[in-house]
């Protein structure tokens, strides 16, 4: 269990509930041990009556008596077990809270590293399946685990208190039991392990098959991909045939052995009542008991098994939580961005491919200017705005805004203060106009439509029948390429950012559109540094500097004017895209 104590936090945060659901627990169960005790004493009541050996009051009365202690009994310790419930299994509710917050706060710490070596439907898993295994353990095997070891407590004692001999002979079976639990829950562990995985790989199958549902349509797939699934299922199903087969040997077990200790209890509790060494009603009692450990014997072997699923599922979710994010803020001291930006001899090299993406370039751009990046596919131009924003700290050399190092900026007033628009726009599952408030969480209505204006997208968002009120599909399905865009640069343009970054996010849109909405970018933005990176020159020829980029090195360098009259990449790519705006 050793990888359950990091839940050690939570049982301390929750500690008041949990000494209250112990209590309560231990409450109900003695409450439970009167009726044995009352059982046998009527029992031995009508047998002495029978004998004409009853010397004061009526067999009636002390029956009566009896039941009603019984019955007042039975009530109190099922009110107190409904109390046990509402204090073990609440608090374990609050922890499944607690922990899926830290799981998901973790998460949104972690560095893009990470989520390009883990799949989506594998971060999916462990937050939500294994997660709810560790609950379990929390609550429903924690609850069980303090009533077996209350009952035992209080009802061994009482059966040597009571018959000894008997008492002896009836829980021999239990060493037995102990040993075959604990050479069934190592199976049951390795075995649980093996299924969550399972479940991981089905999640991220089927996660990213919905995903690109479209390119499975479009291809054909669909027959293949069922087959795929099918056998990754079918292998799930194994792993959980081998699972439930072990798990399958506790019940039998349990069942088995509290039978030989009731065969015990009649034979060897038969021959003494034969011999008169004890009462019809202690043989009774004696039944009652084994019968009461019955319950809480048999939820051993389920306790173990949730236990060791449990254990299974945090050492996997303690695998993410251990991961330290590499991009860390390094201060706590606020930052105040104005945008100017310095790349002193900066190299960078991506860690999962080993690809050098940017090798020792140099550039400044000072705050209120643009600057444009150029550069065929690969060359490191989005690289570069990452490196900006932090999303990758360089490999060697230095990036520096306001004189200062990034690292050495408060994080989130960095990321605060940039506004940025990827190449592949990204929507969320909402509303038009909470997608475009994504940018500035208090946004007025005319704040949102302005910059709709401003991104050329307020015609096609009116034109909607729900108009900013429209629901988006998953990552925005609901709209084309260029409409994604658009959105996308509505969304930085309310932020109102010091520096805004553009990462070809004008690739969808028609000529006319991206002359419209360069304009307003250029009103927009002229006091915020702003970085434009494109293959259409159209969009760069406005740029206070212009840099090329090939194979992640700095290539040319200058204006749009001086840059055209050079020989070189610009040049034969403004001359080849002049030609096809004339053809």
């Amino acid at each position: 269990m050793k990888e359950l104590q990091f839940l050690n936090k939570f049982f301390l945060k929750y500690k008041w509930r949990l000494l209250l659901g112990l209590l309560i627990t231990i409450v109900a169960r003695v409450f439970s041990l009167v009726a044995p005790k009352f059982v046998g004493n009527s029992i031995t009541a009508v047998e002495n009556h029978f004998a004409a050996e009853v010397v004061d009051g009526s067999i009636q009365d002390i029956l009566l008596k009896n039941i009603l202690i019984i019955v007042a009994t039975a009530l109190i310790a099922a009110f107190f077990t409904f109390l046990m419930r509402q204090t073990i299994i609440n608090m374990s509710r609050f922890i499944e809270f607690d922990l899926k917050n830290e799981v998901f706060q973790q998460y949104q710490r972690l560095s893009l590293n990470f989520y390009k070596k883990n799949r989506t439907g594998d971060l999916m898993n462990r937050i939500s399946e294994d997660v709810s295994q560790v609950r379990m353990y929390a609550g429903p095997a924690l609850m069980y685990s303090i009533q077996t070891l209350t009952l035992f407590s209080c009802v061994v004692p009482l059966m040597f208190y009571t018959a000894p001999k008997v008492a002896i002979y009836t829980l021999v079976p239990l060493p037995i039991l102990s040993f075959l639990i604990y050479k069934v829950s190592k199976a049951i562990h390795k075995r649980s392990t093996v299924v969550q995985e399972y479940l991981s790989k089905l999640s991220t199958y089927t996660q990213e098959s919905f995903s690109g549902i479209a390119v499975i349509k479009a291809y054909g797939l669909e027959p293949q991909i069922q087959e795929d699934f099918t056998q990754l299922a079918e292998d799930s199903k194994e792993r959980n045939m081998d699972l439930v087969k072990v798990q399958a040997w506790f019940f039998p077990m349990m069942i088995l052995l509290i039978g030989m200790s009731n065969l015990l209890v009649i034979y060897i509790g038969g021959v003494q009542y034969a011999n008169g060494e004890i009462e019809l009603g202690v043989l009774a009692e004696f039944i009652i008991y084994v019968n009461m450990l019955t319950w809480p014997v048999a939820t051993v072997g389920w306790v173990t098994s949730i236990v060791q699923r449990a254990e299974a599922s945090q050492k996997r979710i303690n695998e993410f939580l251990k991961v330290e994010p590499e991009i860390k803020n390094t201060t706590k001291e606020r930052s105040t961005i104005q945008g100017d930006i310095v790349f002193d001899n900066v190299s960078f090299t991506y860690e999962d491919t080993h690809i050098k993406a940017l090798n020792n370039i140099s550039f400044s751009i000072e705050n209120g200017k643009t600057l444009a990046i150029l550069g065929k596919t690969g060359s490191g131009k989005s690289t570069i705005l990452q490196l900006i924003s932090r999303l990758y700290d360089p490999t060697d050399g230095q990036v520096r805004i306001d004189g200062v190092a990034l690292n050495k900026h408060h994080l989130f007033d960095l990321r605060d203060a940039i506004g940025m628009v990827p190449q592949d726009a990204f929507l969320f599952s909402d509303t038009l106009g909470s997608n475009i408030r994504f940018g500035k969480a208090d946004a007025t209505d005319e704040q949102v439509i302005a910059a709709a204006k401003n991104a050329v997208i307020h015609d096609n968002i009116t034109g909607f029948t729900k108009g900013y009120d429209t629901i988006l599909g998953e990552r925005g399905i609901t709209l084309s390429g260029g409409q994604k865009q658009r959105v996308s640069i509505a969304r930085a343009i309310i932020k109102d950012p010091k520096i805004l970054l553009l990462d070809d996010c004008l690739s969808a849109v028609d000529t006319e559109t991206e002359e419209e909405i360069l304009g307003n970018l250029e009103k927009v933005a002229k006091d915020k540094t702003t970085i434009i990176v494109s293959h259409r020159i159209s969009s760069a020829k406005n740029a206070d500097q212009i840099i090329v980029l090939e194979n992640g090195e700095v290539t040319q360098q200058g204006t749009h004017l001086q840059l055209i009259n050079k020989e070189g990449y610009y040049r034969e790519l403004y001359q080849k895209q002049l030609a096809e705006k004339d053809l």
